[in-house]
């Protein structure tokens, strides 16, 4: 699911009150970091993510694990910290815009 620029705009604005849920160490995005963000986000649906490491690479690198999660959508990148997006299936909590 492609999100628009008007839901997306509409997500970042609902970030701005989020703390950091999940925290990515020096050891990476582990096995038990992407459990705890499937839960996270089946949760709360909207997860903001705090990523540890001072090279762009590497961190660049745990984005992209993180996010190849099924029907996960990058929300925000800002420097260290990741908003992620997926919509629960039985009980949704975010209403998204329709355009």
């Amino acid at each position: 699911m492609a999100l628009s620029k008007h839901q997306i705009k509409h997500l970042v604005s609902l970030t701005h009150n989020l703390k950091p849920v999940i925290m990515v160490g020096q050891n990476g995005v582990t096995e038990n970091i992407l459990k705890e963000l499937d839960i996270a986000l089946d949760f709360h649906e909207l997860v903001k993510i705090k990523i540890a490491g001072e090279d762009r690479e590497s961190r660049a690198e745990m984005i992209k694990q993180l996010s190849s999660a099924e029907s996960v959508e990058i929300v925000q990148k800002i420097g260290k910290t990741l908003t992620l997006y997926r919509k629960n299936k039985k009980k949704p909590k975010i209403e998204l815009p329709n355009k």
